[in-house]
């Protein structure tokens, strides 16, 4: 029986001392750790030797600039082999034709391969052929009926360059069935590279297919601009191996998370530097418009590399000493927090529940020792009072008034001024006083902020590429329309031309609606939504331009192309372009907000939400005016960064330039972006000092804000109940609310009440046994 007693109140002993892990401890400690540790953050964050002599923000505008380069070539080689197979089978449902016809039909309509060819199948007779001879024996005909027997696939010619080869099936009844070959190059189309940037095609071992912008040893004159081709081509070359190491990788473990834009795998390079000029380079594998979506163009396994050379910064923006008097600051005004904490809160709490243990056991012999602040000192006055009461004198507390002095700590009725909330504040104002200038006065930084020339070059050049990506896909949209025509004729009926429009919708998404016009305004075959409305009372040509814009107001630009069918008395195809389509072709992460305006400056499409023919801001139309100016033949692009009190803004514009129907739009390609978007040093030092300001406030906060909800709260309600209990209060229950240091005093007064409660009892027996 006595070991099992033992046993019991060791339990309990140990129950009690881990049930003070959820005290007034933790909060104080958890603090004292995060101060450390921001302490620390602060030192190496803002305190770092030394930074990179490139900033980030310019191997980011590498990676963007590839990404680019990687969906302008899928875009262009799933585009021509998806219009070599809708051409041949538009052929294939006709009427018989001679491979001539049909290469010179192909040849007036696209002018996208550097050759093409038709080849009979069964014999492997070449049949006709155009521009540059087309590699034939390197195609197996005998394997063209297995599974991707059609798909396009990249030889090398005696030359070492490699091609692109598409195919596609000539078939009619009771003739043997030809095959149609493109051969192309794997050029950029429309990547717009600068004056010193060079880019390359890079298979799946490493080798590069085709490069672009390093100049060949022989075609320089000087002895040093012979070593620096050498040097870019090495450079180069070491670039593509490792590009198309890391491109292997799965896209979700290859990219950094929360990282987002492309949906294949990319990234960014750093070289040698010479001179003073460091290789910078991004990598893109071919990937397709969704992710985890492929196509024909991206089972090549092709990958994009950029290089460049970008002078190094050897200045610092700061210096080691910011982040360590930082640090050390902290350090400092954190652990006058702490001690405030520790010598004002929690010693004197730990120092009460003692006590209150010591009366509950009935060890009265000594007074009780009564802490100096707060909540504390009273409830420690309420102890002594309640002690005296246990050795008989009465609950007013008359018998000690009469032998004190009146300035006594068991003196009813006196409290301290300052409280333990105004302790906690008192704390915050202490961390706050560090937190506060970090997060708003430190380190800002202002218009004088200096934009790297690479970042707003990129700027430029990749406005520039999206501006002629629009425009090609517009002028391949009206090729589309114009083959459309041709193959219709004079003799095809409503039914067939409905078939031929259904089957364009589906293979090319970017019509809303596409239809054959009569010369009178009849439609007679659509495909797609409802025609918009067309201007009325016209007749034979109904658009001024092969591509228009039908509308001038309303929620929604109406853009369409049409091209006339020939021996159909001025019938046409019409077709609607979804503005979505456009809107698609300017979603690029990296250059902020993209708007496509018209001839008169009025938006057309974006990237983000916007108002249909609405005015862009007054300084963009300035800045689209200028770029607007013709130098020569076209009006080049433009770049400018904008300092203003509303910070730094890098802006550049493109107007349509080159050839094709959709030239005659005018249209140009404006997007701007804020540079603190941008990680440029002054803006990176900016956002670590805000963040370690944040840090400091959050840590702050949350720990006082703890040490208020479970200790101070609780202790300003229980002094309350302590004084009650010390002036006759013997009915109200005291219990804990939690199982730590206020809870178990809490215990401790309980106990003294049960105890008064039966001294009373036992005070008043007697004298009802002599009534």
């Amino acid at each position: 029986m006595a070991a099992s007693s033992s046993k019991r109140r060791h339990k309990v002993r140990r129950r009690a001392d881990m049930s003070l892990l959820g005290g007034i401890r933790p909060p104080i400690a958890v603090l004292s750790a995060l101060l450390l540790s921001l302490a620390g953050i602060t030192a190496l964050g803002l305190g770092r030797a030394s930074q990179d002599s490139v900033p980030e923000a310019v191997l980011t505008s590498q990676q963007h600039f590839a990404e680019d380069g990687a969906i302008t070539m899928r875009a262009s080689i799933d585009e021509s082999v998806t219009d070599l197979t809708r051409t041949a089978g538009l052929f294939s449902a006709g009427d018989p034709v001679s491979p001539d016809a049909v290469l010179d039909k192909i040849g007036s309509v696209y002018q996208k391969w550097t050759g093409t060819a038709v080849v009979e199948i069964e014999s492997g007779r070449m049949l006709a052929a155009r521009g540059e001879n087309v590699p034939v024996t390197a195609v197996d005909t005998g394997k063209l009926a297995e599974k991707d027997g059609l798909s396009p696939r990249i030889v090398r010619l005696q030359n070492g360059e490699s091609r692109l080869l598409a195919f596609a099936l000539l078939s009619w009844p009771d003739r043997p069935q030809q095959l149609l070959i493109a051969s192309n190059s794997l050029r950029f189309p429309g990547v717009s590279k600068g004056q010193f940037r060079s880019i390359a095609v890079v298979d799946t071992t490493g080798h590069i297919l085709s490069r672009d912008g390093v100049a060949e040893p022989e075609q320089v004159k000087t002895a040093k601009q012979r070593a620096d081709a050498k040097r870019s081509a090495k450079q180069l070359d070491s670039f593509a191996e490792t590009a198309a190491t890391k491109t292997k990788q799965h896209p979700l473990k290859a990219k950094e998370p929360g990282s987002g834009g492309f949906p294949g795998v990319s990234g960014s390079l750093r070289g040698n530097s010479v001179r003073g000029d460091r290789a910078v380079a991004g990598y893109a594998a071919l990937a397709g418009p969704q992710p985890g979506e492929g196509t024909l163009a991206t089972s090549l396994g092709l990958t994009v590399v950029a290089m460049v050379d970008v002078a190094e910064d050897p200045t610092r923006v700061a210096g080691p000493f910011f982040g360590l008097v930082s640090a050390a600051a902290l350090l400092l005004i954190g652990a006058l927090a702490v001690a405030l904490l520790l010598g004002t809160v929690q010693r004197p709490l730990l120092k009460l529940f003692l006590e209150s243990r010591r009366l509950t056991r009935g060890d009265l012999t000594r007074p009780v020792s009564v802490p100096r602040f707060g909540e504390t000192a009273r409830i420690g006055r309420a102890l002594e009072r309640l002690r005296r009461q246990l050795l008989g004198e009465p609950a007013d507390g008359t018998a000690g008034a009469a032998g004190s002095t009146g300035s006594g700590p068991d003196r009813p009725g006196r409290r301290s001024r300052l409280g333990s909330r105004a302790l906690i504040v008192i704390s915050g104002v202490l961390l706050l006083a560090w937190s506060a200038p970090m997060l708003l006065l430190f380190n800002r930084a202002d218009s004088t902020v200096a934009v790297p020339e690479q970042v707003v070059s990129d700027q430029r050049e990749r406005t520039h590429t999206i501006s002629d990506r629009v425009r090609r896909a517009l002028n391949e949209g009206h090729a589309d329309l114009v083959s459309v025509a041709s193959l219709i004729g004079n003799r095809t009926s409503p039914d067939d031309m409905e078939k031929v429009l259904e089957r364009t919708r589906t293979e090319h998404q970017r019509y809303r609606s596409i239809y054959v016009r009569a010369a009178d305004g009849t439609v007679q075959a659509r495909a797609g939504e409802k025609p918009h409305a067309l201007p009325a009372g016209s007749k034979g040509k109904p658009l001024s331009q092969p591509i228009t814009v039908l509308n001038e107001s309303g929620k929604e630009p109406s853009v369409a192309g049409y091209a006339e069918i020939p021996g159909r008395n001025g019938a046409m195809v019409i077709g609607e372009f979804r503005i979505d389509f456009i809107n698609a072709l300017l979603k690029r992460p990296g250059l902020g907000q993209v708007r496509v305006v018209d001839s008169e400056h009025r938006i057309i499409g974006g990237n983000t939400g916007y108002l249909a023919f609405d005015s862009l801001p007054e300084r963009l139309d300035e800045l689209v005016s200028g770029t607007n100016q013709r130098v020569g033949m076209n009006a080049p692009a433009g770049a400018v960064v904008y300092r203003d009190g509303d910070g730094v803004q890098v802006a550049a514009a493109s107007p349509f330039a080159g050839g094709g129907a959709a030239k005659q739009l005018r249209w140009t390609v404006v997007s701007w972006q804020p540079a603190s978007g941008l990680a440029i040093p002054e803006y990176n030092l900016q956002n670590r000092t805000v963040l370690a300001g944040l840090l400091g406030v959050t840590a702050a906060v949350a720990c006082l804000g703890w040490l208020y909800i479970v200790v101070v709260r609780p202790l300003r309600e229980l002094a309350g109940k302590a004084e009650s209990l010390a002036d006759g209060d013997r009915r109200t229950v005291l219990f804990p609310h939690h199982h730590d240091e206020v809870g178990a005093v809490t215990r401790s007064l309980e106990i003294v009440r049960q105890q008064l409660q039966e001294q009373r009892k036992r005070d008043s027996a007697p004298l009802v046994g002599r009534n």
